[in-house]
């Protein structure tokens, strides 16, 4: 049994040590709808920004360098540690700073590119995306075609096309937009592993509180 933990064990190094910073195909910048993930978990949490004052929408949840099947994760880096100044500075977007470390830990450390510099990105990146104001307008709780969500946002960006964004949800609710962009952020078709569209009919989608 020994020699099968240590194998697995050698195995799984092995396999983290591939995943080489800066090495990757594509990124996928993931927008999460904050009202539907306060209704969710964020309540339960007590979680400061679901709180009325803050006036969320679409939030960045991350962008994610993606292989053209599966990705990195948790990647060696030389890069310094995003300071909290400068996490805290990514909360307009992501409403919290614990989002903007996590997802650097995650995520930005197989960027290879310093913490400022994907923080920077990740904006940029978010930036680039025409949110539809339609869903900001909601003032009660609807149920919906996942699929209305992504017209929406093709529509409202003339460069999209249906291979280049994805839909999820989750416990009955439309949980994030995902799309799919080059290193220079443009808009590209996405892996078989990422374009997964959520097929619900009748997704909760709650307003903007």
């Amino acid at each position: 049994m020994r020699w099968l933990v240590l194998w697995v064990f050698s195995a799984m190094t092995a396999y983290a040590d591939s995943e080489t910073a800066g090495e990757f195909d594509y990124y996928v910048l993931s927008l999460s709808w904050l009202p539907n993930w306060c209704a969710r978990e964020g309540d339960a949490r007590g979680s400061d920004q679901c709180d009325v004052r803050h006036d969320y929408g679409w939030i960045l949840h991350g962008l994610w360098p993606q292989y053209n099947q599966g990705w990195p994760s948790f990647c060696r880096t030389t890069e310094a540690q995003p300071s909290r100044r400068m996490t805290r500075a990514m909360s307009d977007i992501q409403g919290s700073s614990g989002l903007a470390w996590h997802q650097w830990k995650k995520h930005g450390t197989c960027s290879g590119l310093s913490a400022p510099d994907y923080f920077a990105l990740s904006r940029r990146a978010y930036d680039s995306v025409k949110r539809p104001e339609v869903f900001r307008k909601l003032d009660k709780s609807v149920r919906l075609p996942a699929s209305v969500v992504e017209d929406a946002f093709v529509e409202a960006n003339p460069d999209l096309s249906r291979d280049m964004i994805t839909i999820t949800c989750k416990q009955g609710y439309i949980e994030e937009v995902r799309l799919c962009l080059s290193r220079a952020l443009e808009p590209v078709p996405c892996g078989r592993d990422v374009i997964r569209d959520c097929s619900a009919e009748d997704a909760l989608f709650d307003p903007i509180r």
